[in-house]
């Protein structure tokens, strides 16, 4: 969220790079997303394009290739760029390295456009040499291929998504609608996502944090979850939480609620209630004009000092800067 108050105008072309290979379900989902989103008199707020190296006949990993208009100059005005995974690897995820025409083609985003990769697309932003010392994420299935090539770069396993600003990447298919729907919060707010993620009938926000779905010991078929704490959380945000009291709605000890709470999650219980809490605040703000004090009652925060602080730390902007970015005008922010 550190590029909150960046330029939208930058953001509206979203181009979707191919390849030979590229999986119908993760080109659909980007054009399905971004061109889902509508502002509130109803315009679409992204064109999304695809674009090949050379345009013409791509194949996909299904029983029917694509036909692609737009060669890369499609990326010329691009505001965000998205390189879907191919199952027909060539020397970016063999040998770590660019074709030359990938290369060039990479080579036209403009400055300051943001790039994203689904699944294994992160290989090329590797070999690109874009998450250099940075924290990202690939499919589970190709985690030790993508360390032994780019070691360099700091792999993160049991997560969703990551984003590092300008450089997002994905774990899978899926989650790459998590990622996209990310993106469009941070663009336009979560009332924007949210009724895009309803549109399109999947959940509105699962935090990229939260583990990747990696085979594990099935557990025993009457082994309770944490699933009734976290329903009950979100319920009760606005009053002080304990991990008692979480775990025994689940009827755990705290010691085991919370080690299967991270088991599930990805997050340790204090974290999660703190990023709810700040998806509510968020909410708030954007979708009402209570002063600052009333949503950081109401968000569990209890005081305006702390809301802020939570909000500062997560998304890098303050409640009234946040609220004039998606309404418009500033709220009161004492």
């Amino acid at each position: 969220m550190a590029n909150l108050c960046k330029d939208r105008a930058m953001t509206a072309r979203v181009a979707v790079l191919v390849r030979d290979g590229v999986m119908p379900m993760e080109l659909g989902l980007v054009h399905q997303l971004f061109g889902s989103a509508r502002s509130t008199s109803g315009e679409r707020l992204y064109e999304v394009v695809t674009c090949a190296v050379v345009p013409g006949v791509i194949r996909t990993d299904a029983d029917f290739p694509i036909h692609v208009e737009h060669g890369p100059e499609a990326l010329d005005e691009a505001g965000t760029v998205v390189l879907p995974a191919s199952h027909e690897p060539d020397e970016t995820e063999t040998e770590g390295r660019l074709p030359a025409g990938l290369a060039a083609a990479l080579a036209r985003i403009p400055d300051g456009a943001r790039i994203a990769s689904i699944c294994t697309g992160s290989f090329v932003l590797a070999a690109a040499g874009l998450l250099n010392g940075k924290e990202v994420t690939t499919h589970w299935k190709s985690c030790d291929h993508f360390r032994r090539l780019f070691p360099q770069v700091r792999l993160v396993l049991d997560v969703l998504y990551t984003d590092d600003g300008d450089v997002l990447t994905s774990a899978g298919e899926a989650s790459g609608i998590d990622l996209c729907l990310h993106l469009i919060r941070r663009d336009h707010g979560a009332a924007v996502a949210n009724e895009v993620a309803r549109t399109t009938v999947v959940p509105p926000h699962r935090e990229g944090g939260q583990a990747q779905y990696i085979r594990r010991p099935v557990p025993e078929p009457q082994v309770s979850t944490t699933s009734g704490a976290r329903a009950w959380a979100l319920e009760n945000l606005d009053r002080p939480l304990t991990l008692r009291e979480l775990a025994a709605c689940d009827s755990l000890s705290v010691r085991t609620f919370t080690r299967r709470f991270r088991d599930e999650v990805g997050l340790s219980p204090l974290q999660w209630l703190t990023r709810q809490r700040v998806e509510r605040a968020r909410q708030l703000l954007e979708e009402t004009d209570l002063p600052v004090e009333r949503i950081a009652s109401d968000s569990g925060f209890g005081t305006a000092a702390s809301l802020r602080q939570h909000l500062q730390c997560e998304l890098g902007v303050s409640p009234s800067a946040y609220r004039a970015t998606f309404r418009g005008a500033p709220g009161p922010d004492a």
